[in-house]
């Protein structure tokens, strides 16, 4: 399997380009602000054809370079229904002091296709397997991909703005809730194998077993204690 990540914009978000192999079909995650060019260059360098743009939540860092992506190549973005009006409204889903700054230099809006992700789904996408997690707390509609372990790599999670290595996802946006965070860290992230692949992480990934013996607040939600507030993070 191949996955192509780099960080993009201002806020460093984590864009990600999956496929079974160089030179076949490709899913990319999170296309967020100033993203499309290192699409286009990793596009280019795997030899890779995108069927389809996942999307874990609707904040403008994670989805600003969508109508672009998905235009350049016809292909469809994948959302929770809770957070579709981030794509042509960031200003009600950050709050006036961030969203308005951004706006005279971003094209907002939609692509012309998209489709609303639900907790439980099963996606085959581009010969890849996607298992859905509503995982509220950060914004009402964050989700989570979980790729199945194969024979020659383990099971990937793409956490979005869930967990990170070493932290967890601010709750002082609009639509943030920490006891939502907790609940959807616990439902979520706690039963995952221990061997599971974390994305994003320090050096490209942790994983579910460094977590639970690591973060901190990861360990408060297995104490049954709660997770505290994390520091806001750069990216949103």
């Amino acid at each position: 399997m191949l996955i192509a990540g780099f960080p993009a914009g201002a806020w460093g978000t984590n864009c990600y380009l999956v496929a079974p192999a160089a030179g076949e079909e490709c899913v990319i995650i999170d296309p967020g602000h100033q993203a499309a060019q290192g699409v286009e260059d990793a596009l280019a360098k795997h030899r890779l054809k995108p069927v389809a743009v996942l999307l874990t939540h609707g904040h403008i860092d994670h989805v600003a370079s969508v109508v672009p992506v998905c235009g350049a190549h016809d292909v469809p973005a994948w959302i929770h229904p809770r957070d579709r009006f981030m794509m042509s409204d960031p200003e009600k889903a950050l709050g006036r002091s961030i969203g308005m700054p951004l706006m005279g230099e971003l094209t907002v809006g939609e692509p012309d296709d998209v489709r609303e992700l639900s907790d439980g789904a099963a996606l085959k996408l581009a010969g890849l397997d996607f298992s859905v997690a509503h995982a509220p707390g950060h914004t009402k509609g964050s989700v989570t991909f979980r790729m199945p372990e194969s024979t020659d790599v383990p099971s990937v999670f793409f956490s979005g703005d869930l967990l990170f290595a070493g932290s967890i996802g601010r709750t002082d946006l609009p639509g943030g809730d920490m006891d939502e965070m907790v609940a959807s860290l616990a439902r979520v992230c706690l039963p995952l194998d221990d061997s599971t692949v974390v994305l994003p992480g320090h050096n490209d990934h942790t994983t579910i077993g460094r977590e639970r013996a690591a973060n901190p607040y990861l360990r408060q939600v297995a104490a049954g204690q709660g997770a505290g507030d994390p520091a806001p993070r750069r990216g949103m």
